[in-house]
């Protein structure tokens, strides 16, 4: 009886993990996924692959909003920063002007993040959680920080959003510097400058989002996940004595 209940409850642990990545793989593995087999192996053009690979994000997206009345915040922002990308696509001739515009994606996800924290709804919690939440006591402890229900709430609430801020100020702040030296810098210089200043942009959301954010918030999931055990262990240590 032990070992079957035993096996149920890890069942219920990986199918609870497998979807917690569910609406990341839907809302972004899979379109960016797409751009890139539609582009590279099928041989579509940009503004084509584009274009086919925001059909799911965009079902995902009418689908929320339709069905269940709220707004797909991932799906919809990988859909936006498809059709910004569709409309930059048609920029051609200057070259300076074809490197600016690499930037308007990192400035479109940063924005859409930064208003996603101001509504409430922090964007980037969706890609978070799998990587806090490692079994059911610490989803159980996640669950009583989200609803309030937990002494740490509040505190664990606005690390959740700071995560965000931090990764859509980044965002945005690479956005500028690569504006900025696409019309400063050498050309030949920028085009592989561009990519070093996103690989660096990248670096300190992961430093300054996990110190501030990500850290705390694990910490914080810990112990309320270690609190909960001992008042179950007290709860049921007299039952057992007796």
């Amino acid at each position: 009886m032990t070992t079957k209940t035993s096996g149920a409850m890890t069942g219920g642990t990986k199918t609870g993990k497998a979807n917690d990545f569910l609406p990341l793989i839907l809302d972004v593995a899979v379109p960016i996924g797409a751009y890139y087999l539609l582009k590279d192996s099928f041989g579509l053009s940009t503004f084509a692959a584009l274009a086919w690979s925001s059909v799911v994000p965009a079902l995902r997206t009418g689908w929320a909003a339709v069905r269940e009345r709220r707004v797909n915040g991932m799906a919809g922002l990988i859909l936006v920063v498809n059709v910004v990308s569709l409309l930059l696509s048609f920029v051609s001739g200057d070259p300076r002007l074809m490197l600016a515009k690499d930037s308007g994606v990192s400035s479109t996800v940063g924005m859409g993040i930064l208003v996603s924290v101001v509504l409430g709804r922090p964007m980037m919690t969706a890609a978070l959680k799998p990587f806090l939440v490692k079994n059911a006591a610490r989803e159980a402890a996640w669950g009583r920080l989200m609803d309030g229900t937990a002494a740490a709430s509040a505190d664990f609430r606005r690390r959740e959003r700071v995560f965000s801020t931090v990764w859509g100020g980044v965002l945005l702040a690479e956005c500028v510097v690569r504006i900025v030296g696409a019309f400063t810098v050498p050309v030949d210089t920028m085009v592989w400058l561009g990519s070093v200043v996103l690989l660096g942009a990248v670096g300190v959301g992961i430093v300054a989002g996990g110190a501030f954010g990500a850290g705390p918030m694990e910490r914080m999931l810990t112990e309320e996940a270690e609190a909960e055990a001992r008042d179950e262990f007290r709860a049921v240590g007299p039952s057992v004595a007796a």
